[in-house]
């Protein structure tokens, strides 16, 4: 544990230094607050003791430094008794304790260990956070596969932007999941999220259910209701399906998007927004615009960023990465241990086509766990359609044609594995499991 010692007298330094270092603390020592606050800019520290009352930089500059740029350290202001009222002040300020000089050993060691326990506390505590964010934010939009490395580095990009993101892709390539991850990866993450599926609310409920109305704003309004786009305020709302929204709605829609306000159904004031909007859709907008379904002027509002999904069949090479993560998961939540894909349910779902995308994967695991009779998961457990077993259009020596083509991308690249992993567009852990199914040396290939 890292201990920096700023005080302009020697010997109070050098009495500090020696009693920490045989504590058992990595202890560095500066002679003013100026040297103290470069030393905290090159190194780590848990713990920072810095007298009051020095020439140049005070204590409490160190103290407002350290607060501003090293928030986890904690610092301990050393004073004399008559400036006790100061260092009442600078705890207010930030400081962990203070020190009344001339202190006992004692007095030094605990209060040291205290602020580094804390110090340590801090740093846990980050760090659980950053890895629950973290898992929150890709929550299963996994692969490994270059299309889906695009996406995240899109997401990344955008996440503390609060322009209009339109994610595309067909059912069950993840876009809500998506939306989440932008939300919850950027500045809005500690605010509502509210996700709307446009296509599943009645024709006659929607206005309503968008918007919010007041008390008899209609037959049965027996109260007032605050529309989805109020309870997302501050957050993110996601408007899934938006390609099934009625023109009438998308001309609200879009003077929402135009003014950031919105108005009740039956209300005569309106409600200022600061609503983050993403939508989702798995039609084509364009052709819709083209056959004057869809607003234009909407469609342009929308799109400033936009994200595409790509089908499962266009990131074959993550199925497996999917399979495993799903069959994990549902191991646990149905309390099967030990479970494994059988040879024969790998071979399906490597040339199954998934019409419905990773839903479907997800979906056929989670029979495959609870339909299973023994610790390996046997292709009929899946209960994938037999007549959708292979990739459309693909002929039956698909196995062979793979083969094939990873010999030729290594005889380009000379055996080297990367190179021949982005000369066919898959990963290099892809590559290398490609390598070992079917039994293929690089070394021969190396010149």
């Amino acid at each position: 544990m890292n201990v920096l010692i700023i005080d302009d007298e020697k010997s109070q330094r050098e009495i500090l230094r020696d009693i920490l270092s045989d504590a058992g603390y990595q202890v560095q020592t500066a002679d003013n607050g100026q040297a103290g606050m470069d030393a905290l800019g090159n190194d780590d520290f848990a713990v920072v003791l810095t007298d009051y009352k020095m020439p140049g930089k005070t204590g409490m500059d160190v103290l407002y430094f350290a607060r501003e740029n090293f928030p986890r350290t904690q610092v301990i202001i050393m004073t004399a008794f008559g400036t006790i009222p100061d260092a009442v002040q600078a705890i207010k300020q930030g400081a962990y304790d203070y020190l009344t000089k001339p202190f006992k050993k004692e007095d030094l060691l605990r209060l040291t260990r205290r602020a580094a326990e804390k110090a340590a506390l801090v740093t846990e505590n980050e760090r659980l956070k950053n890895e629950i964010s973290s898992r929150f934010r890709y929550e299963q939009l996994i692969g490994g596969s270059p299309a889906m490395q695009r996406v995240y580095k899109l997401i990344e990009r955008i996440k503390d932007i609060d322009a209009t993101v339109l994610i595309s892709g067909e059912s069950g390539t993840g876009k809500e999941l998506a939306a989440r991850a932008i939300h919850y990866s950027g500045h809005r993450a500690d605010k509502p999220f509210v996700a709307v599926n446009c296509g599943a609310i009645p024709e006659t409920l929607i206005e309503s259910e968008l918007f919010g109305h007041e008390k008899g704003a209609f037959t049965g309004a027996i109260k007032s209701y605050a529309g989805k786009f109020e309870q997302a305020n501050g957050g993110t709302i996601l408007l899934d399906e938006i390609g099934t929204m009625r023109l009438d709605l998308q001309i609200r829609l879009l003077r929402v998007l135009q003014e950031r306000k919105v108005q009740r159904v039956g209300a005569q004031q309106v409600t200022e927004l600061n609503v983050r909007i993403i939508a989702a859709t798995n039609e084509d907008l364009k052709a819709k615009v083209a056959a004057q379904t869809f607003r234009e002027d909407l469609f342009h509002r929308l799109n400033v960023f936009h994200l595409h999904l790509p089908a499962l069949r266009e990131r074959r090479e993550d199925i497996l990465l999917l399979s495993e993560h799903f069959l994990k998961s549902y191991s646990t939540h149905y309390h099967k241990s030990n479970l494994k894909l059988s040879a024969a349910a790998l071979r399906v779902l490597e040339t199954y086509p998934f019409p419905g995308n990773v839903r479907e994967l997800e979906n056929s695991i989670e029979k495959a766990v609870i339909l299973s009779e023994s610790n390996e998961i046997s292709a009929d457990d899946l209960m994938l359609p037999e007549k959708e077993s292979a990739v459309a259009g693909a002929p039956e020596t698909l196995p062979s044609l793979e083969k094939e083509m990873i010999v030729k991308a290594l005889q380009t690249a000379r055996g080297s594995i990367k190179q021949a992993a982005e000369e066919l567009g898959i990963s290099y852990k892809t590559l290398q499991y490609r390598l070992k199914k079917h039994g293929i040396d690089k070394n021969r290939f190396k010149a």
